[in-house]
């Protein structure tokens, strides 16, 4: 896939596939999902074990990698492990690690997406139902 940068008055249509994968990466358990299946396959209960997550919560997120295309499921008797399909998604991963050490704070700091932008919105949500009563 190529990234085309759209330009003045042009659609952003070509970006979408690169959105969709990055937001496919955006969240943390995802992102933990991926790491452990950079050691090797994995069965979804042992993800679940090691995560400290639900199996049904576990089972959505690789839903959601395995549409991107990211994950692939081998099916052994009544068991399923679960691999990358993609070993280039940990170069994309090594390549991020690179750019946030040398970004340092500003994506932990940024208003939209940062460490705290959850907290706020959890905040604005908490207050938005107080305004309401």
């Amino acid at each position: 896939m190529t990234i085309h940068m759209a330009g003045p008055g042009s659609d952003c249509a070509p970006l979408d596939p690169a959105a969709a994968l990055f937001h496919s990466l955006s969240d943390p358990t995802r992102l933990g999902i991926v790491k452990r299946m950079s050691q090797g396959e994995v069965r979804v209960g042992e993800l679940a074990a090691e995560l400290g997550l639900a199996q049904s919560t576990v089972s959505a997120h690789i839903a959601c990698l395995r549409d991107c295309g990211l994950v692939e499921g081998r099916a052994q008797g009544r068991s399923v492990y679960y691999s990358l399909s993609r070993p280039e998604l940990m170069d994309v991963l090594a390549q991020a690690e690179i750019l946030l050490a040398a970004t340092g704070n500003a994506v932990s700091l940024c208003p939209n997406y940062g460490a705290d932008s959850a907290r706020a919105e959890l905040t604005n949500t908490n207050l938005t139902k107080e305004n309401a009563r």
